[in-house]
């Protein structure tokens, strides 16, 4: 079973997993962190979350084949990756769902609607 209050976070960089951190914190989010598609695979292994954040740019394995990788594991399939990314040009929220996320949150991250983005996907998953 999900945890209803539980997110992995998928980020490389420091600064941005203590932003989204301490906001999923405010909102009483549990949050588990990996920075590289092991880690991730690793967690997934451990933990049932609700909502997996997804950034593009992670070294070694992007976050592109590594959403394309998750959406093969049974179980993993049905938990929502949410993109996080600065990739923001023409076309790259297509390339990004096309390659299997299920949204789109662009960097830098408006603190203001990031809580508000993130209930909205959790509820979706609940339907």
């Amino acid at each position: 079973m999900q945890n209803q209050k539980l997110i992995l976070h998928i980020e490389d960089n420091f600064d941005n997993r203590i932003l989204v951190r301490r906001l999923l914190h405010s909102a009483n989010y549990q949050v588990v962190e990996a920075e590289n598609a092991y880690q991730a695979v690793a967690a997934l292994r451990k933990y049932s979350p609700s909502l997996i954040l997804m950034d593009i740019n992670l070294p070694g394995v992007d976050g592109y084949t590594l959403t394309a990788k998750l959406k093969t594991i049974p179980g993993v399939n049905k938990i929502p990756i949410i993109a996080i990314t600065a990739n923001a040009m023409r076309g790259d929220r297509e390339k990004t769902l096309r390659s299997g996320c299920d949204g789109y949150i662009e960097k830098p991250i408006d603190i203001d609607n990031f809580l508000v983005q993130v209930d909205r996907f959790i509820k979706l998953n609940q339907n």
